[in-house]
């Protein structure tokens, strides 16, 4: 049997019309310098982390969008929602700079309280964390050529998150974050890779969302004043909340404040506490507990005298100077 040489350049004339995988971009010089992009960097960079970590909770976060809907779906039981707000809470909790309480799944801490004979005791936060997927797409292009093909898949998703005073429900802050994900394969003559649907597409898609707004979140939640409570005063010796895993350590200098009178605004309608005053300081001796949630400190009083005042009307703060 004869074999038929195709010459090297009608070979090379048909691999030329093949489609292939997309080139990598060629490098360009930025329009602005070095410094310059290095200066914009700083800008964007987290602070350096608080000394003492704040409460936060995350709420409830839908779907808005038509992917993945169904009559027979409520936004408690929506997948993409609550992935959006699983993944928020797992970068709270990996910057080490917040405590992150959980209040989407109440019901079923109630309930397995309830099996273990306590009440359940929750936590009081600084603010409530609240959002929505309001945009999510996943699109599939390709190329076909006499010997090759390729297929391209991309998911885009958009979140929007909102911080809320949890004494009053006034939303304070808003911020929006969008990310994108592809996956890319070729074949060449039947060689090379194949591309099936990818389903991780849309969780890197939704993680780059939450990743794109996250900086931007924290800087607010970081903003809110940071504050403890005195669980009792004996003698020279007063016990507030929160020890080593909130940041607290031997030789911390604390303000102590007593809370002004509280008033309600004709003109916002909110109530508005009048400027704390300052009673005294304390500085802390020793710490004691296992975790986050039975941790407490023990303080020397160095100035002032509130033994007699209502422990309620009293809470613990870094001095202003």
């Amino acid at each position: 049997m004869k074999r038929t040489l195709i010459p090297a350049s009608v070979a090379l004339l048909l691999l030329s019309g093949c489609a292939t995988v997309e080139k990598r971009p060629a490098a360009v010089e930025p329009a602005v310098s070095r410094e310059a992009q290095l200066e914009a960097q700083k800008r964007q960079a987290l602070p350096a982390k608080p000394k003492f970590k704040r409460k936060v909770a995350i709420g409830r976060f839908s779907n808005e969008t038509r992917y993945g809907r169904s009559l027979l779906r409520d936004d408690e039981n929506d997948p993409l929602g609550k992935q959006v707000s699983d993944i928020l809470a797992g970068r709270l909790v990996e910057s080490g700079r917040f405590l992150v309480f959980e209040r989407p799944d109440i019901n079923k801490l109630k309930a397995e309280s309830a099996l273990s004979g306590e009440a359940l005791d929750l936590v009081g936060v600084d603010t409530m964390i609240l959002g929505s997927l309001t945009e999510f797409g996943h699109s599939t292009t390709g190329k076909k050529g006499f010997l090759s093909a390729t297929k391209k898949q991309t998911a885009e998703a958009s979140v929007e998150l909102r911080l809320v005073d949890v004494k009053t429900g006034h939303v304070f802050f808003t911020a929006k974050g969008t990310g994108t994900a592809t996956v890319e394969a070729g074949e060449i003559a039947g060689y090379g890779s194949k591309a099936g649907y990818d389903a991780t597409l849309n969780d890197k898609a939704i993680d780059a969302a939450v990743s794109d707004v996250l900086n931007t979140l924290i800087r607010k939640l970081e903003e809110r004043e940071w504050r403890t409570d005195i669980l009792k005063i004996d003698g020279g010796q007063v016990f507030i909340s929160g020890g080593t895993h909130q940041g607290i350590k031997k030789g911390d200098i604390f303000a102590v404040m007593k809370r002004a009178e509280k008033v309600k605004s004709k003109q916002s309608g909110f109530g508005i506490e009048l400027p704390a005053s300052k009673v005294g300081k304390i500085e802390v001796v020793s710490t004691f507990g296992t975790s986050e949630s039975n941790e407490g400190s023990v303080a020397k009083i160095v100035e002032g005298d509130f033994a007699g005042v209502d422990l309620d009307q009293l809470f613990v703060t870094e001095p202003k100077e």
